[in-house]
């Protein structure tokens, strides 16, 4: 392996871990911040942070209606809807669940690559999807203790759908760099959630944003997971090829269920173990075996 695809493979594992470890600070601080509002300013850091590097980075900016309309439907879809319910499911259920769940977002992929990109879906990708499935349902089945975890789940399925129908109308859009995809899509969100956040601003008043924990976990949200972790798997992307690149998503379940272990006392139960392995079997299979 040559110095570029080892820098590539580091970059894409930091990117990967700080993701995994996301669910484990949504799950800290989603308690004192409502899920939209915690969304709403997490964007707030990132955004700073991604238009910074564009300037640092001297990225040419032009229009194209038809992108702008796909980067829109990016932004609500994935921006948006997604991180809206992967923190909710978060908060509801557990970062365990979170970071397993949401590890179906690329053999769900696969779906919507047929169904928008007309990519073949043969025998392999059915039995990827089919085994992500059988593993959510477990979880599902594992889980059933409340009304609560039941939506929290139901919300983590969404986060997972619908960033996977994110990543693939991401293909579609050609006359954009990844970091200005990202930028523009960041501030759709922004302004779709404005309305919701605005309606409540006793509770944003209410947040003490002097605290250590609080600061620290917007930092990381904001600064960490949103805006640089996007910058090392992108870079990581142009180092080590597509897929091999889907090999280092697996880390992020992992690293997300050893920290909530850790961090959080969330206990680790066969059942859980068994809907993981299908899961991240699930995603193995479709990268191993695409054509």
């Amino acid at each position: 392996m040559n110095s570029n695809k080892v820098l590539g493979s580091i970059l894409l594992s930091m990117a990967a871990c700080i993701w995994g470890g996301m669910f484990v600070v949504v799950k800290i601080i989603v308690g004192e911040i409502h899920p939209i509002q915690l969304v709403w300013l997490r964007y707030l850091v990132a955004i700073l942070f991604l238009i910074i590097v564009s300037i640092i980075k001297k990225e040419q900016w032009h229009l194209n209606w038809k992108d702008l309309r796909l980067v829109f439907l990016i932004g609500i879809i994935g921006n948006t809807i997604s991180i809206v319910a992967q923190e909710t499911g978060t908060w509801l259920s557990s970062a365990q669940t979170g970071a397993v769940i949401t590890s179906a977002t690329p053999t769900f992929m696969v779906i919507f690559a047929w169904l928008i990109l007309k990519e073949k879906l043969n025998r392999v990708k059915i039995i990827s999807v089919i085994m992500a499935t059988l593993g959510v349902i477990l979880i599902v089945g594992i889980h059933l203790t409340g009304s609560n975890i039941l939506w929290g789940v139901l919300s983590l399925i969404v986060a997972a759908l619908t960033w996977a129908l994110m990543s693939v109308l991401i293909k579609k859009v050609t006359s954009y760099s990844s970091l200005q995809i990202t930028i523009m899509s960041t501030i759709v969100a922004i302004i779709c959630l404005t309305p919701f956040v605005l309606t409540d601003t006793a509770s944003l008043g209410r947040i003490n944003f002097f605290e250590p924990k609080v600061i620290l976990c917007l930092l990381y949200l904001g600064l960490i997971s949103t805006a640089m972790a996007f910058v090392m798997w992108n870079q990581g992307l142009t180092m080590v090829n597509a897929s091999a690149s889907g090999l280092f998503f697996l880390l992020q379940p992992i690293v997300g269920t050893l920290l909530s272990w850790l961090l959080l006392g969330e206990n680790i139960t066969i059942g859980f173990i068994i809907g993981t392995i299908l899961i991240l079997g699930s995603v193995w299979v479709s990268i191993r075996f695409s054509d």
